[in-house]
Formats: structure tokens, sequence, C-alpha cells
């Protein structure tokens, strides 16, 4: 923490509203133009709220009614609240997938904050993709920010059983393709699934990536398994507007929090979460905007030594309201804390271990024991080999045991269309042996990298009883899904990786505990499909995804733009 609290000549927003000049003076008389007193927002931290919400956003259909409550707390505390609507990258309606648009939310951050007469700022998100574009804004900034997680909805349920979205989605939508469900029993799921405001309840994309925000120290302690709906939940977002007004003087940036030893804490924590495979993309770029080099072989290092503790969907057999009664990640990480780097400093200014000194845990079947996790290693694997040089992404938690060790022949989709067209057809040469490979879904090649890579078991399997295949591609998964899915296959098959050149009846070996795909064709047969191919054609000639195709990185560099890792400092905008 800084010895020195800023003065208010220091501020940020000084620049705008201090001097004695002609801008200056037009500056404060359009503030008050909108009915704000001088004395609101002259020498106070003005905060920025940068709010996700949108009616097409069903994550965070709540978030209008918290950035109110930031607001108070802001005030409170002795700031000046001012919101700062963002695009709302929804994982439901945002097309063609959310993660082109991660880029876009966090370039959007960056320069809200760096236009704007603003000191320090609460992100509000909380949706896949909000959580990582939000805080890569922010890192990119460099001024106090704190996050507020949007939470979890409440619980699924239907004809008596509790129900996780996206997770049991995808099974029941594999019986309904197997012939199992009538159209009265499918139609009667919709209103079961997602019954309030809030993310989904499974340990997916959405709730890894809340619960990494706080293992990173960019939350307050405890905000990210509330539920959505729960009164504390309002409670904490009026915590963190006071909070962030005391960060701005004390300059607690996020250069100061966001250390390599928070990102191994982070690491540690989505292991022991089994969370989402996108948690390695999403940290893999937060990391390259703080100036900081996660190789794969960093994740499958802290993977080897951490148990999976959370027994939650998909992997396990729990949702995340029964993660919060049972002690919510404060009690998980208090059960890893030997894992950890407890030094690592927080939005709240004090250290990880601080945080969860005297963390309990009400439940040991959500948090499992050390002597009884849902698995003695971490929930994902990094697997290399002449199909994947630069590495591929399995989550063996979620697979059927069978599948981790498996050789088969290839049946092959050239694209996401191709394979729709096919996959269901009665002539397909296809068996529960063989194994599924999707081309062209990485960042280039769908484009913008969608979750394709849990590809649909064919029709005929299904009705056989066949419920998990081996399946790979360049494209991501929900993390909602599950099955023997190895995703980020890189380089992607756009730009001539190795997985452009697989061929039907191919055998292709996968071997977990070895780490190893392996494409059994020879190096000389390689070749000369390789001097065979052709690039497909760009997608886009113009607009934001044309600027998205052509700076875009590959999966193991984290899918962002090249031009905004880290790099010298964007100097402050010039007024006069």
């Amino acid at each position: 923490m800084s010895q020195r609290r800023k003065q208010p000549d220091e501020l940020r927003s000084f620049r705008w509203f201090g001097p004695d000049t002609h801008r200056a003076f037009g500056h404060r008389s359009r503030m008050q133009e909108m009915g704000f007193a001088r004395e609101e927002f002259m020498g106070k931290p003005v905060i920025g709220i940068v709010n996700t919400w949108s009616d097409t956003n069903t994550c965070h259909s709540h978030l209008r009614d918290r950035a109110n409550e930031v607001k108070r707390g802001v005030m409170q505390a002795g700031g000046f609240p001012v919101e700062l609507p963002a695009m709302s990258v929804g994982e439901q309606m945002t097309k063609p997938t959310s993660m082109m648009y991660r880029n876009f939310l966090a370039m959007e951050t960056e320069e809200l904050l760096r236009s704007q007469p603003i000191d320090g700022c609460v992100l509000l998100g909380g949706c896949d993709k909000t959580t990582p574009g939000l805080l890569m804004g922010a890192i990119s900034m460099g001024i106090p920010a704190i996050y507020l997680p949007a939470g979890a909805m409440l619980r699924g349920h239907w004809r008596g059983k509790t129900l996780g979205s996206g997770t049991d989605v995808f099974k029941l939508h594999a019986e309904r393709r197997a012939g199992n469900l009538s159209d009265d029993d499918w139609n009667s799921l919709e209103s079961g699934f997602a019954r309030s405001a809030g993310t989904c309840m499974v340990m997916g994309t959405a709730s890894t990536m809340m619960s990494l925000a706080e293992s990173l120290g960019m939350t307050l302690p405890g905000a990210s398994t509330i539920p959505a709906v729960d009164a504390t939940h309002a409670q904490m977002a009026v915590r963190a507007g006071m909070r962030i007004v005391d960060m701005v003087w004390d300059d607690l940036t996020p250069a100061k929090i966001l250390t390599r030893e928070a990102f191994d804490n982070a690491i540690t924590v989505d292991m022991a979460l089994s969370g989402s495979t996108n948690a390695i993309i999403h940290l893999t770029a937060m990391a390259g905007r703080a100036g900081i080099d996660l190789p794969a072989e960093r994740f499958d290092e802290i993977s080897k030594r951490t148990p999976v503790l959370c027994n939650l969907k998909p992997a396990g057999t729990h949702l995340m309201e029964d993660f919060y009664y049972a002690g919510g990640l404060r009690g998980l990480l208090n059960r890893i804390g030997d894992l950890l780097n407890l030094d690592c400093l927080t939005v709240n200014g004090r250290t990880l271990g601080e945080n969860i000194a005297g963390a309990e845990v009400y439940d040991d079947d959500v948090i499992r024991t050390r002597g009884n996790p849902l698995s003695p290693t971490g929930g994902t694997a990094v697997l290399r080999g002449n199909l994947a040089p630069d590495g591929a992404i399995i989550k063996p938690t979620a697979a059927e045991p069978r599948l981790l060790k498996h050789r088969g022949k290839a049946v092959v989709f050239e694209s996401v269309d191709d394979m729709y067209a096919r996959v269901d057809d009665e002539n397909l040469d296809v068996t529960a042996d063989s194994v599924l490979v999707l081309k062209n879904g990485g960042p280039l090649g769908a484009p913008g990298m969608p979750e394709w890579g849990q590809l649909p078991i064919p029709k005929k399997l299904l009705r056989d009883g066949v419920r998990d295949m081996l399946r790979i591609s360049d494209a991501r998964m929900s993390g909602t899904s599950y099955g023997a899915c190895v995703l980020h296959v890189c380089p992607e098959s756009a730009v001539g990786g190795p997985l452009a050149f697989v061929r039907d009846g191919d055998e292709i070996e996968m071997d977990v505990e070895a780490r190893t795909l392996h494409l059994h064709v020879s190096e000389a047969e390689l070749k000369a499909r390789r001097e065979a191919w052709q690039p497909p054609p760009a997608h886009y000639s113009r607009g934001y995804g044309s600027l998205y195709i052509q700076h875009v990185t590959q999966a193991d560099k984290g899918a962002d733009f090249d031009f905004l890792h880290a790099g010298e400092p964007i100097p402050e905008p010039k007024i006069f």
C-alpha cells in the first residue's frame, strides 16, 4: 500500500475540472447543466461505473439496480459516481459468438476510462466474456479498479429434479435427439432452467471467471459466489462503491495486484474448481495485458499438483447456490491455502491470506476435503503432439474415463455447416470408437472461436446408448459442457495447422495421462497434404470483423489483439 495518499489536485479528474482555464470552465459549467452542484464533483474522486447491462443480456438483468447501489456506496465514501454503459456481451444472444466481442469490450472499457475524467472504476459484469473483457480493459488503462461479479442465478427445477443451466440442457437435448423426450417434455423444460437474474449456476465459464477474478484479488472477499438475487449481493455492490474511493486516494492500481504470483493463484483455483476450459484463454489474455507470459505448460504444472475439491456440475453434482451455502470461494481457498501465495495484495488493501483467514466449509460434499477430492489432479490438461504443436486442452473430469486413453479413426467435418449437414446421416461411417474432428472453428476459421467444440454425437449412436465420444476441434466449448472434447487445437486449421490436413480414416491417438495427441500419418504424407492445402477465404472485408481477423492472436496467446498486449503506456489525452 502507498504510504502517501493523493491530494485533490493530484486526481486525474482535476485536469478536467480544476484549472482556471476556458476548457475547465466549460467542463464545470456542463456538469452544472445536468443539475450537479460544483461541490459534488470538484476535488472528489470521480468513479466510473462501467455497466454491461442490456435488455438482451439475460445474465445482467439486475445490473441496473446494482449500478445504483454502487453509486450509493461511492457517495457515502465521498466520491462522485458516473455510469458508463459498455457493450453487453451476452452469451445467449450475441452472434456469431460472444468471444469475437470480448476484445471489443476490452477496448471500449479502456477507452471509456481514458477519454473521460475518471479516477477509478467499478466494473459490472459476470456473463462469460464480460469478466475478462472488463478486466483486460482496466488492466491496460491502469487506474484503480474493482470488479463486481453479477452472481449466479437460482437453481433450476423441473418435475422434481434440480437442474443446472447449460449442463443439463446439453444432456437433455441429447435425450431429445435420441427420441426419449416428447414435445411436451421439451417445451415444459423452458420455464424451469433459468429462474432469476444471474449467470449460469454451474461451474461454467461465468462462474469460473467470477471466481478467478476474486482469486486474482480484483473483487472484495466473497463477492464471486453470492447468488445474483440474494440481498447480500446488493450490499456487496454498496461496499464496492465505498471501497473504490479509498483505492483512488491510495492509488491502488491493477498493476500492484496482478503479479505473476496472483496469476498462479488464479490457475490453482481454476484447477481446484475444475473450472471452464475457457479460463485458460482468458487468463492468458489478461496476463498478456499485465506483461506476464503464461505458457500452457504453467497451467499443466499447476494442474498436476492441485486436487479438484469443488463438486459442481459439469464435473460434479452440485450448483453455485450450494457452493455459496457451503462456504463459497473463501472456504475453498482456505482448504487449498498451502497451494496459494497468500501474500498477494487484493483490492481491499489486505492480502489474500488475511481475506480467507477463518473461512469455514459447511458441506464437505460440495467443497471436498483434501483427503476426499473429486479428482487428485486439476480439472484441465494440456495436450501436445504432431496434431497440436502449440497445445490443445481437455477437461478430463467431464469425460467418460474410458476415453482418456483412446485411439480411433477420424470422421472429419470441414466446417460447422458440413457437420450439421451430415452428423445425423444414417449412412455416416461412424462408430462409438470413431474420433469426430471439426475444422475451421478457431479464431480465424469460424471466425471468433465459437463454442462448437462439444460436437453432437450422431443420432444413430445416441439411439444405441452412446453418450460420449472423443471429439477434436480448434473451437472452444461452453464451460457448462461436458464430454471427451479436445479443444483449442493450436495452430488452428485456418492458418495451416496440422488439423487442416486430417482426413477421414486417419487414426488419432490421445493419452491424457501422457499429455499426448498424435495423428498417425507419416511426415511425408503430411508434407504432401500441406503443399496441396489452400487457406479458406477471409470472412470479412470491412468493419470490426476485418479488424478482428487481421489482428487476433492464436488461442495459446489468449486470442487477444496483437496491438493490445502490454507495451508502452498510452499518453493521457490533452485537455486544451
